[in-house]
């Protein structure tokens, strides 16, 4: 695996960050944006997915950041569930359904592998800080 200097490479959270806008744009939509209570979860539960990938990449153990990965893989199966509750009160299609929740299930996957590489490489450098010039 190349080593990754920045949370932005990470392939999960380039998807995540998909996600995060197509969610936006779909509960933005008629009956969805009154919906204030499953809108706002929604949003969350997708914002929460690329958070705390980017968290995990700025925490200090590798413990840490299986942990953060974990944490957004759940909230990925938590937008899969809110994504049904939405069809099933028809504010969504059955194609804007299926394209978010393809994407949503995408994701999940994506951090699956990645968190299985960590646990299986507990050595693995794919983490690396550029180095920094301080100055006082």
């Amino acid at each position: 695996m190349p080593t990754i200097t920045r949370f932005e490479d990470i392939e999960a959270w380039k998807t995540a960050r998909q996600l995060t806008n197509l969610i936006y744009e779909l509960t933005a939509q008629d009956k969805f944006s009154r919906d204030f209570g499953l809108k706002d979860q929604i949003r969350r539960a997708a914002v929460s997915v690329m958070s705390n990938i980017a968290e995990g990449f700025e925490s200090q153990t590798q413990a840490q950041i299986i942990r953060y990965l974990g944490v957004a893989k759940a909230s990925s199966g938590e937008v899969r569930s809110q994504l049904y509750a939405a069809l099933d009160t028809n504010y969504l299609t059955k194609e804007q359904f299926d394209i978010a929740f393809d994407l949503v299930d995408k994701a999940s996957r994506q951090l699956a592998r990645f968190i299985s590489y960590l646990e299986t490489h507990p050595t693995a450098k794919c983490f690396r800080e550029e180095s920094s010039q301080y100055e006082i």
